[in-house]
């Protein structure tokens, strides 16, 4: 099982914009960790991060893309948005998923350099090269789960069932809490404090704002007894990859601690 080091002083301390990641300095990247690419890169959907899909010179051991071309997959993570803790506690929710054999993506653990004795360092999801931080992943296809088909929910529901069961278990200490201060009125306290709206529209937004925070608290005061628990924080059809022994998914990027709805509203329509 991956250990999950800290992070070296001052690794990740400049930010460093994506402008800069260039298809050569992502290979580097790879390079610093032991994976040497071949040069073909595919960029991947991700609006927070940049993920590409890098083939391989040699294959990971046991993994061969449907073309037999080796592939991994590489997320770098922006700059001043999660803390390396943050990202760490991801990580370590992902790999008690796995251990549980519930089918996620976990991140490879990876050495970060060879000691004196010849003997590689502890293993490291989270990487740093250059002032960049990221984390490599095995591939996995699929496509978007048939959400009209009964049975396809029914699975879909026993699937949630044990990803919460896991979220349950233990509690994140760094990773954002969903609720109506985080998600409402600290947005709404920083939109008021900045130049983002137009003067003569700040008393509309405000009053606004607060109608809709006053909805949502009272939808929260409804439950007094809420159950809050680690959730994948963006479960929607794009992070739900099916194949024909069943769904996987990815991107636990908005892992968070939540009401288990969470991961449930994302899937309706309208």
């Amino acid at each position: 099982m991956e250990t999950l080091d800290s992070a070296p002083s001052g690794a990740a301390s400049a930010p460093q914009p994506f402008s800069g990641l260039t298809p050569d300095r992502i290979l580097d990247a790879l390079d610093s960790v032991g994976l040497r690419g071949d040069g073909r890169l595919l960029a991947l959907n991700s609006y927070e991060n940049r993920v590409y899909q890098v083939y391989l010179e040699d294959p990971l051991p046991g993994e061969a893309g449907a073309s037999g071309d080796p592939a991994v997959v590489v997320k770098f993570y922006r700059s001043g948005r999660w803390s390396d803790a943050a990202i760490l506690e991801e990580h370590q929710f992902l790999a008690a998923l796995a251990g549980a054999e519930v089918p996620v993506v976990p991140p490879i653990g990876l050495p970060d350099g060879v000691t004196r004795a010849g003997q590689s360092t502890p293993a490291k999801t989270l990487q740093y090269f250059e002032g960049l931080r990221f984390s490599v992943y095995r591939r996995r296809g699929g496509r978007a789960p048939e959400l009209d088909d009964p049975q396809v929910l029914t699975w879909l529901g026993r699937f949630l069932g044990r990803v919460h069961a896991i979220g349950a278990a233990e509690s994140f200490a760094c990773r954002p809490v969903l609720d109506v201060r985080s998600h409402a009125e600290q947005p709404r306290d920083l939109l008021l404090a900045g130049e983002f709206i137009p003067q003569e529209l700040r008393e509309v937004y405000r009053g606004v704002a607060d109608q809709a925070i006053s909805g949502a608290r009272r939808v929260f005061e409804r439950v007094p007894q809420l159950r809050v628990l680690r959730v994948h924080g963006d479960f929607h059809a794009g992070n739900i990859l099916w194949t024909d022994r069943g769904p996987h998914i990815v991107d636990f990027d908005d892992t968070c601690t939540a009401p288990a709805i969470q991961d449930l509203w994302m899937l309706l329509s309208g």
